[in-house]
């Protein structure tokens, strides 16, 4: 019986540890698209800018 209630508490443990870690990777990948959308916001901002110049730049 002592046997049978370690066995389930080992597979709540390794339950809560790949539960965790999926956790972890989509906190990761939110991270990684948080920067990747500022990166590419700032590039468009950038290059907006730079098509102003050009365009009003020989008035």
């Amino acid at each position: 019986m002592a046997e049978l209630k370690l066995q389930e508490y080992n597979k709540g443990e390794s339950n809560s540890k790949a539960s965790s870690k999926g956790s972890n990777l989509s906190t990761k990948c939110a991270k990684l698209v948080k920067q990747q959308r500022a990166r590419i916001y700032i590039l468009r901002r950038c290059a907006t800018m730079l098509l102003c110049w050009y365009i009003h730049g020989d008035d």
